[in-house]
Order: structure tokens, then C-alpha cells, then sequence
């Protein structure tokens, strides 16, 4: 009896894989806004793609894998490599599919366009679809073809991290203005005990960081490179704290504060270890393993042989889920990030559990079914969206890898030097942005800021 139950609820969802006019009117869909349940299904894509790249790290697979025909025939260690080389197929097929999808929903308006029904149902097309490039792309030839994609990853991962930092800098800018509000509104004392003990949590994190950093990853005789970073990007952060609190700051933005900076702060000591992980001098760069007493080792260039979940990797993909996530379900307040991230006004949007227009089903239905919010205009950019997660393709290639280099001579994945300044670079960036935020009110005093 399960069975046939579990075979009728699987039925219920064919409808919705095969287009989006079933999906607005069976009962299978959860409700909500026909544009938020679109993403989140994008999203899904993506999750589930790095799901299927991560099962290709698994110790094991690369047996498997060595059965592709022509997927290991110029390899001296192809037992070492195989997974990367796998990694990079399985996201070269999600790069390709958004990127395919990206070009071809340009300049949709609405959700009436043609191209609108195909951005928001086929949805058992796409994953089939989805699924013949990324198995297309393990018959790919060797060549210089995991070299040259290292670079576009790279390129790729450093501007989804700038994307990070827009959602991050739009996260923290909401997160106090939603405490400030409710401080403002009654029981002012609780929440501001809130807002000040997260402040204080995140800059005392901050700190743990940054002491552990010169302890393990500097020595008194070296790595003049490391303490650089750690001393610039924390002297930066300090800066950003000031700047925020600055009486004509706080004039021109009276919701500025700490929370925020303390928030930037965390990311750019974050942003600053997974830069020092990926330094080639080990005596620089000791692994995790080694830090809390294990005498292991974590270098290629020795055996061949790379821990992809080191502790940086795994902090990079929990922040890659949020992210993702978090841009898949976002409607922001701030203008400027709004069109920086090509999102429509909110005029367009159609507020959850508002009861339909005239006409619509019987109020039974309502909340199970998803409202078509776009009819006037689209609330998001189609093609940045599916841009973004080509991004994120990229970047979650880069992370699974730990950012590591191909080394045809040594058939060895190694740190590179570009990596590093890939992340440090993108660090400064943030700051910079953060800053802006903060005095761009000042700078352009003719333009509105919300």
C-alpha cells in the first residue's frame, strides 16, 4: 500500500516536468511566487550537480572512472588525477547548460515572451538536457582541455566571490535594518542586547583568526607574504569599523553601524585563510591535519595525492550553499543592489499570500499553487541569474579542488600563486565595495540612495 501511494504522490509531479502552464494549476507545487519556486528548481540543479561532483572525489570512484574510454590513456598517475579530471567534466557540463540558458533568455521582459515558458517549465527536458552535456563532456579529449579550463575556473570563481560579497554586503545591510526596526518598534533592550552580542560575536571570531594565523600559518623567519596579508586586511577592517561609525556617516545613513562591519570583517578573515591555504611553500601553509597534531601532509608534490575536504574547502562550499540559496530566494531593499544585481523595481512583484485577482480558483486552491508574479514585468533578471549560477559552476569546480593548478610534468595537482592572489584580491575588493555603501551618500550627494 506505501508503494502504490509513493507512486501516486511521484505521479502528481509529472505535470510540472513537462511545463509551467501544469505546473500554475495542479496541486503539486508548493505555494509561493512562480519566480522564487523557478530559481529554488535552478538551484536545485545545482546542488544536485554538486552532489554528482563530489561522489566523484569519493575514494573508490577513480577505478570507475578509469573505464572511460580515453579518459586516462596519457596520464603517468591517473589514479591520482581521475577525480579532478571528473570534477571539471561534471562542472564544464553545469557551466555549459546555464551559460546556454544565460544567452538565450537576454532581454526577456515578462513572463508572456516564449522564451519565459522555457526559463519556467520543460523542466524534464532541461534535466535531461543538463544531464547529455555533463556525460558529453567526459568524452572530451585530454589535450590541454583541464589547463585551460583551470583558468576560466579561476577567472569564474573570482567573479562569483565578487557576488558573494554584493549578497554578503546586502545581507549585513538588511540583518541590521530588520534589528534597528524591531529595537525601534518595542522591547528595545533585547534587541539591542541581540544586535550588540552578534556584533560582538563576530568581531571577537575575527580576532581568534587572526591570532591563529600568525601563530600557524607565519614564523618569525619567514613568510613575509602571510604576514602582510593578515597585518593589511586586518588593519582594512579596522579602518571599514571606523569609517561606518563617523558622526557624518552616521548623518547621511543613520542605520550604518557595527553589525555590518563586523559582518565584512569575518568574510575578509575568512577570505584571507583560504588565500594562505593556498600558498605553494608548505612551511607557510600547514594542513589542518597538522595543525591539530597529526603528522600528515596535505602536498601534491610529494605523493600525488590532495585531501579535497580540508577544512577550507568544506567553509567554502557551506558558504557557496548560502549563497546560492540566499540569491535564489532574495528580494532586496536596497535599490542599488537591486541594479547591481539587474533585479526589477518591487512595483513588479506580487507579495506572498496576497489573494489572487479577480477570477482566480476557488480559495481552497490558493495556497496550493504558484502565482504567475511576472505578467507585467520579470522580477529578476533571467539571463544574470542563470549567469550566476555559471558562475557558481565555476567557483564550486575551483573549491572541490582546493583551487589547485594541473601540472602536466609532475601529473599533479598543485598551489599556485594565482590562486592566492585570486582570493586576497578579492578580499581588498569587498572592503572597498563595504565602503562605498558607506560613503557613496556623501560622494553623490544628487543621487537618491535607499
Amino acid at each position: 500500500m506505501g508503494a502504490v501511494l509513493g507512486l501516486c504522490s511521484m505521479a502528481s509531479w509529472i505535470p510540472c516536468l513537462c511545463g509551467s502552464a501544469p505546473c500554475l494549476l495542479c496541486r503539486c507545487c508548493p505555494s509561493g511566487n512562480n519566480s522564487t519556486i523557478t530559481r529554488l528548481i535552478y538551484a536545485l540543479f545545482l546542488l544536485l550537480g554538486v552532489a554528482v561532483a563530489c561522489v566523484m572525489l569519493i575514494p573508490g570512484m577513480e577505478e570507475q572512472l578509469m573505464k572511460i574510454p580515453g579518459f586516462c590513456d596519457h596520464s603517468v598517475h591517473c589514479d591520482v588525477l581521475v577525480g579532478y579530471k571528473a570534477v571539471y567534466r561534471v562542472c564544464f557540463g553545469l557551466a555549459m547548460f546555464f551559460l546556454l540558458f544565460s544567452l538565450l533568455m537576454i532581454k526577456v521582459k515578462s513572463s508572456s515572451d516564449p522564451r519565459a515558458a522555457v526559463h519556467n517549465g520543460f523542466w524534464f527536458f532541461k534535466f535531461a538536457a543538463a544531464v547529455a552535456i555533463t556525460v558529453g563532456a567526459f568524452f572530451i579529449p585530454e589535450g590541454p582541455f583541464t589547463t585551460v579550463w583551470f583558468y576560466v575556473g579561476m577567472a569564474g570563481g573570482f567573479c562569483f566571490i565578487l557576488i558573494q560579497l554584493v549578497l554578503l554586503i546586502d545581507f549585513a545591510h538588511s540583518w541590521n535594518e530588520s534589528w534597528v526596526e524591531k529595537m525601534e518598534e518595542g522591547n528595545s533592550r533585547c534587541w539591542y542586547a541581540a544586535l550588540l552580542s552578534a556584533t560582538a560575536l563576530n568581531y571577537l571570531l575575527s580576532l581568534v583568526a587572526v591570532v591563529l594565523f600568525y601563530v600557524y600559518y607565519t614564523h618569525p623567519e619567514g613568510c613575509s607574504n602571510n604576514k602582510a596579508f593578515i597585518s593589511v586586511n586586518m588593519l582594512l577592517c579596522i579602518g571599514a569599523s571606523i569609517i561606518s561609525i563617523l558622526p557624518k556617516i552616521q548623518e547621511s545613513q543613520p542605520r550604518s553601524g557595527l553589525l555590518q562591519s563586523s559582518v565584512i570583517t569575518v568574510y575578509t578573515m575568512y577570505l584571507t585563510w583560504a588565500a594562505m591555504t593556498n600558498e605553494p611553500d608548505r612551511e607557510c601553509n600547514p594542513s589542518l591535519l597538522n595543525i591539530i597534531g597529526y603528522n600528515s601532509t596535505s602536498t601534491p608534490s610529494k605523493t600525488g595525492f590532495v585531501h579535497w575536504w580540508d577544512a577550507q574547502g568544506i567553509v567554502g562550499l557551506i558558504l557557496f550553499l548560502l549563497c546560492v540559496l540566499y540569491s535564489s530566494i532574495r528580494t532586496s531593499n536596497n535599490s542599488q543592489v537591486n541594479k547591481l544585481t539587474l533585479t526589477s523595481d518591487e512595483s513588479t512583484l506580487i507579495e506572498d499570500g496576497l489573494p489572487r485577482s479577480e477570477g482566480s480558483l476557488d480559495d481552497g486552491d490558493d495556497y496550493n499553487r504558484a502565482v504567475d508574479n511576472e505578467r507585467d514585468g520579470v522580477t529578476y533578471s533571467y539571463s544574470f541569474f542563470h549567469f550566476m549560477l555559471f558562475l557558481a559552476s565555476l567557483y564550486i569546480m575551483m573549491t572541490l579542488t582546493n583551487w589547485y593548478s594541473p601540472d602536466p610534468t609532475s601529473a599533479a595537482m598543485t598551489s599556485t600563486w594565482p590562486s592566492v592572489w585570486v582570493k586576497i584580491s578579492s578580499s581588498w575588493i569587498g572592503i572597498v565595495l563595504y565602503v562605498w555603501t558607506l560613503v557613496a551618500p556623501l560622494v553623490l550627494t544628487n543621487r537618491e540612495f535607499d
